[in-house]
């Protein structure tokens, strides 16, 4: 057996069915309409989750690894923030949704941050003691956040768009 194929055979088929989902998330962004801002929220969320759960079961309480992903948060939500700063943000208070242009950085993003968040998972899978290396450690827990927090960046920044609005009066903003 291959080793493709034996990537393939051991990854639990929830992960190809979060793939598909971010890829049809990916795809739709690529197109401008009014999008709730709690459907906004689901892809910074569900990358949120997915770093709590593996550093929680990694590292457990080490302080050291969730300053590492906190940091890499930062950073990641400055570049996500930095992103949208082009972009025409229309909230619609009558509809509760926002008014976003075609976003075409969202499916490369998705799909480098999962193979990225793959390709160390699948590295801690065949050998678990990359979890004690320094160095795979730093670079894991700093762009796991660092993705992560690009997702929150932008978020942050459809929220602003929204909070930025007078209530009651649709105002258009730009960056």
């Amino acid at each position: 057996m291959n080793m493709l194929q034996l990537f393939v055979s051991h990854t639990p088929l929830w992960v190809w069915a979060l793939l598909v989902f971010l890829i049809t998330r990916g795809v739709a962004a690529m197109k401008p309409g009014e999008v709730s801002l709690g459907r906004l929220a689901v892809v910074p969320a569900l990358f949120t989750a997915w770093g709590l759960w593996s550093i929680s079961a990694r590292y457990g309480a080490s302080w050291q690894a969730w300053a590492l992903w906190l940091v890499g948060i930062a950073v990641g939500a400055g570049i996500g923030w930095m992103l949208l700063r082009r972009s025409t943000l229309t909230p619609n208070r009558a509809t509760g949704k926002l008014w976003r242009g075609a976003d075409y950085s969202l499916l490369p993003l998705l799909l480098v941050t999962f193979a990225v968040k793959y390709g160390f998972e699948s590295a801690l899978a065949m050998s678990p003691t990359l979890a004690g290396d320094i160095g795979f450690r730093a670079a894991y827990l700093l762009l796991s956040g660092g993705f992560t927090g690009i997702f929150i960046g932008k978020y942050l920044r459809y929220l602003a768009a929204w909070r930025r609005a007078t209530p009651g009066n649709d105002l258009q903003v730009s960056g």
